[in-house]
Parts: structure tokens; sequence; C-alpha cells
């Protein structure tokens, strides 16, 4: 590849991040996975500190983080939202420049509040990584699937489909992936029902509504299927669990009108028997697991990126 290139201490979103930029992550990123079955150890955050600030519920992305974090040689100070100051009332800015002021050196933080990172950033010269803000961003899960595709369709994705399948509205994970896959040549279409794929996701460069299961499934080369953000909506956008399972879960039948080496994709928590059959994310087809082992490749590329940034800024 060109020159690496990476020009940013934070990463809040992908909107921002250019296409050399993702290059450079993704080839880093592949050498860290490389490293995986070495047990090899970096120094990139060796007698660095990285506070992780986790104000919603998390277990992939909290662990992905901080196995990342433990790669990298850092050590690690955890902050949740029952564990910390907030509760007594203690402002978000507060909280972070009381940390930053014990020596924390870079900031992990998933928040329910869109723009919640992008503020921290501001507020702090360390580097800060978005894991979740809201129904907004979440760059890192959207980098872990498009380096999994890489890996499973190889380095160039221009010209494959990925279908999105499920609450669009409300998810995070769909707004990343739409700039990150289009920004790398992949057609997205976004599917479910109207009420959670409103058609003014169309209005995306790349990417296309669709409400016929069949089609959707029928022209992808990978189906990433998404579970119902209920703790994000403030009213009921179908009828049931058990009317979404019907008219749009994934089981042995829907499996047939893919095609033969599509495969399924999921950022989890799998709810099983309603997004998905059991038998189907357990099975062949499915690079669930895969996602999580990326993820880790990842988030050690991006901490390590911004890490260096910063540092060739001579702020250390």
């Amino acid at each position: 590849m060109s020159q690496a290139i990476w020009n940013r201490k934070d990463l809040i979103d992908i909107e921002s991040v250019s296409v050399e930029e993702l290059e450079t992550l993704f080839a880093q990123a592949e050498v860290f996975k490389a490293s995986f079955g070495t047990r090899k150890k970096f120094d990139t955050l060796r007698n660095h500190t990285v506070g992780t600030f986790f104000f919603e519920p998390s277990t992939r992305t909290r662990s992905a983080f901080e196995v990342a974090a433990r790669n990298l040689g850092a050590d690690l100070l955890t902050l949740s939202e029952s564990t910390s100051s907030r509760t007594k009332g203690e402002t978000l800015r507060d909280t972070a420049r009381n940390i930053r002021a014990m020596g924390v050196d870079m900031v992990i933080m998933r928040h329910s509040a869109a723009g919640a990172a992008a503020y921290l950033a501001n507020v702090l010269d360390i580097p800060v990584i978005n894991a979740g803000d809201g129904a907004h961003a979440h760059p890192t899960q959207a980098l872990l699937d498009a380096f999994t595709l890489r890996e499973h369709f190889g380095r160039d994705l221009r010209g494959k489909k990925v279908t999105i399948l499920g609450d669009i509205l409300f998810s995070r994970v769909a707004r990343s992936n739409i700039h990150c896959l289009t920004k790398l040549g992949v057609e997205v279409t976004l599917a479910g029902p109207i009420t959670l794929v409103p058609q003014e996701f169309g209005n995306y460069p790349g990417v296309r509504v669709a409400h016929d299961l069949k089609s959707a499934l029928s022209e992808a080369d990978a189906v990433m299927l998404l579970r119902i953000q209920h703790e994000r909506q403030t009213t009921t956008h179908f009828p049931s669990l058990g009317e979404y399972t019907a008219l749009f879960g994934i089981n042995e039948e829907r499996l047939a009108w893919m095609k033969p080496d599509a495969i399924i994709m999921h950022p989890g928590p799998i709810n099983r028997g309603v997004e998905v059959e059991s038998e189907i994310a357990d099975g062949p087809r499915s690079v669930i697991l895969k996602q999580v082992t990326n993820g880790v490749a990842v988030r050690m590329a991006g901490m390590h990126l911004c890490t260096l940034y910063r540092e060739s800024l001579g702020e250390k």
C-alpha cells in the first residue's frame, strides 16, 4: 500500500475518516491479527493508562477494548454508570477532567447521548475513541465489520453487496456501516419493517431501501443482522417480536434465498430465535465469531494509530 496516513488523535465517527485512513487502519489491524497465535505483546501503550468509560451496558465491546489495550501494554482504569459520580450530579466534563488529572492517557467511551464522544474529544487533549454514542455512531464496529468482509472477499470490496437487515432507525451500527461500506465501494441495501427502515435512508449515496425480504437477501454477498433496539424506542414500531420473526427472521427457508457463498454477520448481542435461528448463527455461513476476533485487532489498530498521531505532535 501507499504511505500510511492517519491524521487524527480521536476516532469519533466514520464520516470524517478518509479512505486512505481506513486503509491504514486495516493494514495495521492485519499486522496485529497476525500476532494473535503467538501471544506477542506490543508496547505502544506501555506506561499509558486507558480509561474505559461505559455509561451503557456492554460485554463484547468493552471486553474487546480491554483485551486490545492490554495487548498494547496499557494499564486500565474502568468506570461505569453505577460507579461514576455522575449518579451524584457530576457532569461528563468534570468526570473527564478529573480522570485526566489522574494521568489517564486515553479514553474509550460509550454513552447514551449522541455527540457525547465528540464533546469529550473537544474537552480533552488525549485520544478519545467512541465505543457507541446513542443512535449516532459506533465506528469501531463498522471498521471490524468491513475488516471481516475484506478478510473474506478480498481487500477490494468495490461492487460487493451487503444487506443490513433489522432495526435501522435506531441503530448506530447501521449508520456507521453505511458510511464505512459506501466509502469502500460496497452497495448497501437496508431491509426490514417500513417503520424501522424509513425510505429517507435511501437518500444516502450508494444505499437503497428494500422492504421485500426475498429480493434483499437474494442479491446480497453478505447479510448483516441487527437486533431490535428496544431500549431506544419510545413507541412500539411493530406488533410483537413474534411478528417480526415471522416476517423478517432468518430461518433455513430464507437462508436458501441467499447466494450459496453469501455470509451471515451480526454485531451482537444475538436474540436467538428472533432475528436468526441458532443453527444459522452457529452454522458454516456465519462469520459472527470472526467479527469478535477481528474486533480486538481493529481496536488495537485504532488505539495504536491515535496514540502515535498524538505523540507525533509532541504531546505525551
